[in-house]
């Protein structure tokens, strides 16, 4: 993929997967380890302590983090999380560049971050990650409204969460749908705003065609990331 020029404020699909397309998230703190990388590296405030927050997260459903700390970081955020989803080898983003130069930077600690966690726990060595990521910027609203669909109903992917895909605690799709979980780290409304209530966006996703709207969208054929 070409390498693309960040624009102030757009919106952009980001997509990587494993090296070698194998499971690079095996058990739960792993995913917790990635997705508290994913929310609270929106603003450059250094963390030392992530292993503990993990470890947290599984066993309360919560990071252990401070109002005071979740408003600095809303404060002096670099790039807006919009929506998420983590799978077993691969993760999207739905992503919005507030400083210029700051989506490329955010990636780059996130995965360096994860990459030398794994690699440390499980005793390997080398590129974790097929590249530094792959990315598309998003248009319109209304594609904005189909990509965040299509993240959200990643899990149906994973045998043991078909149907059950609201559950699904590494995505943002129970946050839009229901309770927004993490606050001010996660901004959904670019998509939201666009139905009257919640409620109304769960119905959406749940019998969305967005992956075959998105293909038949052209010039954005590859705004999916994955084909």
């Amino acid at each position: 993929m070409r390498k693309l020029q960040f624009e102030l404020n757009d919106y952009y699909h980001i997509c990587n997967r494993s090296s070698d397309e194998q499971k690079i998230f095996f058990k739960p703190i792993d995913y917790a380890r990635f997705l508290f990388s994913i929310l609270f590296c929106q603003a450059t405030i250094p963390f030392f302590n992530m292993g503990r927050q993990a470890s947290y997260f599984v066993r309360h459903s919560v990071f252990n983090i401070s109002t005071t700390t979740i408003e600095e970081i809303h404060a002096h955020r670099k790039i807006g999380l919009n929506a998420f989803a983590i799978m077993p080898n691969h993760f999207h983003l739905l992503v919005q560049e507030k400083q210029t130069g700051r989506v490329s930077a955010y990636l780059q600690r996130i995965q360096n971050s994860y990459a030398k966690y794994f690699n440390t726990k499980y005793k390997r060595s080398g590129h974790l990650f097929q590249g530094p990521f792959r990315v598309v910027p998003v248009e319109t609203d209304e594609q904005l409204v189909y990509l965040s669909a299509y993240i959200h109903r990643n899990p149906r992917g994973i045998k043991e969460w078909v149907g059950k895909e609201l559950a699904y605690p590494w995505s943002s799709y129970q946050d839009c749908a229901e309770k927004n979980r993490w606050g001010a780290l996660l901004q959904p409304g670019i998509f939201l705003n666009q139905f009257a209530e919640p409620k109304s966006y769960k119905n959406f996703v749940e019998t969305s065609t967005a992956k075959l709207k998105l293909k038949n969208q052209s010039p954005v054929q590859n705004l999916l990331l994955d084909e």
